[in-house]
């Protein structure tokens, strides 16, 4: 199992409408790909020398073939999206993990 973990520093002039459209759109359309079980999304508690809102959303994958058909099916039309709707306004880098174990009470 992957995560694929993305984070946004969103710029505070702008952070309202981004969390709504985070939450409404662009996250269903994520899961919507079908290469995603499950997603959370977190806010980073430390604030950033650069200003702005850090948050760091959680997508769940099977593997790596899942994540790879995402990238080349999916990746760059959701990103132009985030472009289109908040220019100049956020920065974004992402990471991919892979889960070793997890433990629920």
């Amino acid at each position: 199992m992957l995560i694929y973990n993305v984070t946004i520093n969103i710029d505070e002039s702008v952070h309202e409408q981004w969390l709504d459209w985070m939450k409404d759109k662009h996250i269903p359309d994520m899961l919507a790909t079908g290469k995603f079980s499950h997603a959370k999304m977190v806010k980073v508690l430390v604030e950033e020398d650069m200003g702005g809102i850090t948050y760091s959303i959680q997508y769940t994958t099977q593997g790596r073939d899942t994540l790879e058909a995402y990238y080349k099916e999916d990746a760059e039309h959701l990103r132009a999206q985030a472009q289109r709707m908040f220019p100049n306004k956020f920065v974004a880098f992402r990471t991919e993990l892979e889960v070793i174990s997890q433990q629920i009470p």
